[in-house]
């Protein structure tokens, strides 16, 4: 009786037991957060900023959980510039929803920035948090398709110094036919591109742009401008002019007064117009007189400050020598040492040109960057307007002296150049052997000397196409792409604008008169050697090169 109440006892405690176990709470589920593994936009990884984008491209996002799907309606934030519509696309899952597929639906614009990102209401299957963060740029390929028909090379040259040629023709100043700065500057005008822009004009004639007379009665206006409203400074020009009434526009406070720099690319214009106009005529003569006279008239010498062994490049009548920077080699200055050397009425001896330009030959460099020796000058060869500036009218052909080979020194300048763009050290997309060129010009919100050892990314068209005569293949390569290829944003109602960066992307709205004109006047040299003939045939200028130990077949 007693073992029968104990079997009884332990089957009820044990129902009792196994009651409880079944009706105890099932555990919460883990809520599993959930990253970004890898992601990949067309197969290749998506960095911070991924370049060279198709149109329709395809991003592929594998998570390190699978995804709840409604999540991620929401999460995806894709965006255009201002102005365009944002990207239409279709989502899709593969791998048990742990990884995200993205394709865009329609074409996206050329060479254009998105954003990619992805917000944190993604969550995992499990109800996880989104703990990654995403943020993406994206920039996308250039359009390759061919903007203007085709044109045999010649004809493309003559295209391009004929649209280039209008900013001195049709912008030229109304009273007194300088060239303007550049393209809003109104009233001022520009000492030195007026120089250049005199040899533009010499070669619209021979281009047939103009006639011969058109050209003459402009530059008569430019002549008589200098000699009665322009202010002169011991025969020397400021920088910027008021091109309506002749007063000096400062430069900057203490650059109100005289530039000899910019004084001697004006002469070199003048000059090399005095030797084209050669008919004979009176109106021809009278030209080339005021000219000689206009030359005459500056006071080459007492730049020299105290009879010095140098040039000064600036004085000013409120500030005198304040600025105090001599002129010294090597940059774009070599004209301007020739100039004083050839003057009939204030010249300087040799002694100032080797021992201020020169500095008994510290101007020398002799290094070689990308495999090209550099004879003279700054590492990598600085931007390139230092081999265009006094050689539009300086024929480097064979001349030489005691420190250089001018010829050498301006194509190995313009290889190195080119051999930086190729090879690309700060990986700026865009630089090719057809986009290629640094040298001064606009740079977003401001201006610089962009050179292989100051490069910001900003390619200057003056650049590749103003060394025609130094790299005619590498400059004609650059010339098809920016004409053909990106031409819609490049050429327009001037020629090409005046700086660009495929990297950014940036298109300048501006054209500069210093870097237009070299376009014309050394592709022509390239073509003809007009200029340079013109120029290195003055006397003065002869005299002055033979003067200062120069050489050359033409001497």
């Amino acid at each position: 009786m007693k073992n029968c109440i104990a079997i009884l006892f332990s089957v009820a405690l044990f129902s009792a037991c196994g009651k409880s176990s079944e009706e105890a709470p099932s555990p919460t589920p883990v809520q599993r957060q959930v990253a970004v593994r890898s992601i990949t936009i067309d197969g290749r990884q998506l960095d911070d900023k991924t370049l060279d984008v198709r149109l329709k491209p395809t991003i592929r996002i594998q998570f390190t959980e699978p995804l709840d799907r409604q999540s991620i309606s929401n999460a995806i934030v894709w965006t255009a510039p201002a102005g365009l519509s944002a990207p239409v696309y279709t989502t899709g899952f593969e791998n048990k929803d742990s990884v995200l597929v993205i394709t865009a639906n329609n074409n996206l614009g050329y060479l254009t920035p998105y954003q990619f990102a992805l917000n944190n209401s993604i969550k995992s299957a499990s109800g996880g948090r989104f703990i990654s963060v995403v943020k993406k740029s994206i920039l996308t390929s250039i359009d390759s398709t061919p903007k203007f028909p085709t044109l045999s090379d010649d004809a493309l040259v003559t295209k391009v110094q004929e649209q280039t040629f209008k900013y001195f023709w049709d912008f030229g100043h109304p009273v007194s036919g300088m060239a303007r700065e550049r393209n809003s500057s109104g009233d001022l005008v520009t000492t030195g591109g007026t120089g250049f822009g005199i040899m533009a004009l010499l070669t619209g004639i021979e281009r047939g742009f103009i006639s011969r007379q058109q050209g003459l009665d402009r530059i008569k206006t430019i002549v008589d401008f200098l000699q009665t409203k322009a202010t002169r400074y011991h025969g020397a020009f400021a920088h910027w002019i008021n091109g309506a009434t002749g007063i000096t526009q400062p430069f900057s406070q203490k650059d109100n007064g005289a530039d000899l720099v910019e004084t001697s690319f004006l002469m070199m214009g003048l000059l090399s117009a005095r030797e084209y106009f050669d008919a004979g005529t009176a109106a021809e003569n009278d030209v080339r007189s005021a000219i000689t006279e206009i030359y005459s008239e500056v006071e080459w010498d007492w730049f020299r400050r105290d009879n010095s062994d140098q040039l000064y490049w600036h004085w000013s009548p409120d500030y005198g020598w304040d600025l105090n920077l001599p002129i010294r080699g090597w940059n774009e200055c070599l004209v301007t040492y020739v100039l004083a050397a050839g003057s009939p009425t204030h010249a300087i001896p040799k002694v100032v040109y080797d021992k201020g330009w020169a500095r008994e030959g510290a101007l020398k460099n002799g290094a070689a960057y990308y495999g090209i020796s550099l004879p003279l000058g700054q590492p990598f060869g600085g931007p390139l307007f230092l081999s265009h500036y006094s050689f539009l009218g300086l024929d480097p052909r064979g001349l030489k002296d005691a420190y250089a080979d001018y010829e050498q020194q301006n194509k190995h300048h313009a290889q190195i150049n080119y051999q930086h763009s190729i090879q690309n050290p700060n990986k700026y997309f865009g630089y090719s052997p057809q986009v290629w060129g640094l040298t001064a010009s606009d740079i977003p919100n401001g201006y610089a000397a962009s050179s292989p050892t100051n490069d910001l990314g900003i390619i200057a068209p003056t650049a590749a196409l103003s060394s025609f005569p130094y790299t005619p293949v590498e400059s004609m390569q650059a010339l098809k792409f920016y004409y053909y290829i990106m031409g819609d944003k490049l050429f327009k109602e001037y020629g090409f604008i005046d700086a660009f960066s495929l990297h950014q992307p940036w298109f300048a709205d501006s054209f500069l008169a210093i870097d237009q004109a070299p376009i014309i006047v050394m592709i022509e040299n390239h073509r003809t050697g007009l200029l340079w003939k013109l120029f290195s045939s003055a006397p003065e200028v002869k005299a002055a090169l033979s003067k200062l130990g120069f050489t050359a077949p033409y001497l």
